[in-house]
């Protein structure tokens, strides 16, 4: 009697945080959602954070949840894990991490490493404390140290770092990555400019309705005298 294979499950959690405090958490929300806008516009470019990432069926404990990843030719939509054989067999591109405090060099050899053999083109990884970026990029079967990464263009998503007093991050139209409280500040400033130029718009409304009306009324106050104005329309 043949007995069914159990169904292999992928999970869609791996039981971690995925940040460990408030700083690494702002760095991977303004990383993940500086890609989501570089590519809104473009329905074939897949962006996620802290999504399981499955590389070889059959083998749910081979995975990583990279704090944020970008599948360039994998179409928009919400997943639960990203399996790669479902995914036209693409690994995800490019993938960021964000070190936490509780992160060891040997656990980020590790990531590095699985990076590497499961086809990263380009990987890089920040640390918000220190205020360093280090980045690698796919030559041949190996992914190598990106030494110069002060300017760096990526050469998959045409993005720019620069590093400062900390990171800053430059998309393809020269805009930075905002933080989320700055996107807001932004989003207020554009509100308080629209509603100015609303205001002023409807003082020079004002303005013409009270300077037809004077106009009316003085042309009015001639023509009760007998006094048809030469050249001048008549009052409406």
């Amino acid at each position: 009697m043949l007995i069914d294979a159990p169904e292999i499950v992928y999970p869609s959690s791996d039981g971690k945080r995925m940040a460990d405090n408030t700083l690494q958490f702002r760095w991977i929300v303004m990383i993940e959602g500086g890609l989501e806008s570089v590519f809104l516009n473009d329905p074939n470019v897949f962006v996620a954070g802290d999504l399981l990432w499955y590389p070889v069926q059959g083998e749910p404990k081979i995975c990583a949840a990279p704090d944020a990843m970008v599948a360039i030719g994998r179409p928009k939509g919400d997943r639960r894990s990203y399996k790669q054989w479902e995914e036209a067999d693409i690994a995800p591109q490019v993938v960021f991490e964000v070190l936490s405090l509780s992160n060891d060099a040997w656990e980020m050899e590790e990531k590095r490493m699985f990076y590497e053999e499961h086809g990263v083109a380009e990987y890089y990884l920040y640390d918000p404390y220190q205020h360093k970026l280090a980045g690698w990029r796919r030559q041949r079967d190996e992914l190598r140290r990106i030494w110069q990464v002060h300017g760096w263009i990526s050469p998959l998503l045409k993005i720019r770092f620069e590093v400062h007093d900390e990171l800053e991050i430059f998309g393809p139209d020269g805009a930075r990555f905002l933080k989320y409280t700055e996107l807001i500040e932004d989003r207020n400033r554009q509100q308080q400019r629209t509603e100015q130029e609303k205001q002023r718009a409807e003082q020079e409304k004002q303005r013409a309705e009270h300077a037809e009306q004077r106009y009316s009324e003085l042309l009015a106050q001639l023509q009760r005298r007998g006094i048809e104005p030469e050249g001048l329309p008549p009052a409406e």
